[in-house]
């Protein structure tokens, strides 16, 4: 487990060097904003379709050549862009490809990776186990930002595409020496009425054995309705806060980057908190939400940066510690043989809300300001769990009355 945490933040740490480093790559081709968000969801969509289809493929093949291939893969294509950069042959199309093929692996690389690395420890670890990468996502994550500046001011634009790519062949080179944990959930390709492989193609039923169970499992549907509301009012902080801070506060692109740094450290000590759950439920989920969105309201109130400042770090660690707590839910409730097709459904479901949400919460934003936006949303998010959580609870506690026949036959 320490090697595939190593091993994760390295490959974090490249990736979010690229994707810093794509963004401008983008701006500096076409000199559009409007092209860059496009890259961007270009990559994404792959996972509103495929994704159910990468998570069956997980739940198929055996998992850790699927994740050692998968990386190799994403390792080829970030040499092919580092080669083009510094051929200077990438063009727009070329770009808008490579991104769409990075989407596609990506629809089989993440419930890969993130499966294998519950394989690692024992069943009743795996939320510390969830905790951990969250807090080497977050790392990664930092340190990936701050190299890709000193990356492309000394090196170029391709050295990060190319240190990307030795940071995939990284966790490839250390899959094969990983070891499941005494006392692991294994994972088990499934097999025939015979005891031998499964060897029928990935069809359209095993697909829909994962939206089955997802569609008729309340817990998992209660924690994607917490999430998709959520991701569409609340937690879009990159945009709100942004026109907060350089709108009504009157702050400028440093404080903006000072309200991001906060945010970072946050989601940080939320995932130190995360790692040391041991039973995480959907209640806990809604909970945690809701308290972040009544943080959004307040925050949406702030009356200086500094006041801002104080609220954006409780935010940001109720944000982190509610992520990993659902991630938690989502990777422990299905049996061990349907998690990457439930992993798949859960892809093309948060596509939806990655891709509905900033332009819904933009308008909002049109309508209501940034003040307006955050506090509407929030108002939303927690008005909306204490709704769901009051209908369960009544639910759950109405009285069962038998008619007089039901007890005569009874008795």
């Amino acid at each position: 487990m320490r090697w595939w945490s190593v091993a994760n933040f390295v490959s974090n740490a490249g990736t979010w060097m690229q994707l810093t480093v794509q963004n401008l790559l983008v701006l500096q081709i076409t000199g559009s904003a409007a092209a860059t968000g496009l890259s961007m969801s270009v990559q994404a969509a792959p996972a509103l379709l495929m994704s159910v289809l990468g998570g069956a493929a997980v739940d198929r093949w055996p998992r850790k050549p699927t994740a050692a291939v998968s990386q190799a893969l994403l390792a080829v294509i970030a040499f092919t862009t580092a080669t083009l950069v510094a051929l200077d042959r990438l063009d727009m199309t070329s770009l808008m490809v490579l991104a769409a093929v990075t989407g596609m692996i990506a629809t089989v690389d993440n419930p890969a990776c993130a499966l294998l690395g519950n394989d690692l420890v024992p069943a009743e670890d795996v939320p510390s186990a969830i905790g951990v990468g969250a807090l080497v996502f977050n790392a990664g994550r930092l340190a990936g930002a701050a190299l890709a500046g000193v990356t492309v001011g000394f090196l170029g634009t391709a050295a990060a595409y190319f240190a990307n790519g030795f940071s995939f062949l990284f966790v490839t080179a250390v899959i094969p020496f990983l070891r499941p944990a005494a006392g692991a959930v294994r994972h088990v390709v499934e097999r025939d009425e015979k005891g031998e492989r499964d060897k029928r193609p990935q069809n359209a039923m095993t697909v829909r054995e994962g939206i089955a169970f997802f569609a008729r499992r309340p817990r998992l549907l209660a924690l994607a309705g917490v999430t998709g509301i959520s991701a569409v009012f609340g937690r879009n902080y990159g945009l709100t806060l942004a026109v907060l801070v350089t709108g009504p506060l009157a702050g400028g692109a440093g404080a903006f980057g000072t309200v991001s740094t906060v945010l970072a450290v946050g989601g940080i000590l939320g995932a130190v908190l995360g790692a040391r759950l041991r039973r995480p439920s959907v209640r806990l989920v809604g909970a945690l939400a809701a308290t972040g969105a009544l943080l959004q309201v307040v925050a949406g109130m702030s009356p200086s940066l500094a006041v801002l400042l104080v609220l954006v770090l409780p935010m940001a660690v109720v944000e982190s510690v509610s992520d990993t707590a659902g991630t938690a839910v989502l990777q422990t409730d299905p049996p061990a043989h349907l998690r990457g097709r439930v992993l798949g459904v859960w892809g093309s479901v948060g596509t939806v809300w990655s891709l509905g949400g900033p332009p819904a919460l933009g308008l909002l934003m049109e309508l209501a300001g940034p003040r307006g936006a955050l506090i509407t949303g929030g108002l939303i998010v927690a008005g909306s769990i204490a709704a769901g959580h009051l209908l369960h609870t009544r639910r759950t506690r109405a009285p069962v009355v038998l008619r007089p026949e039901a007890l005569e036959t009874a008795a």
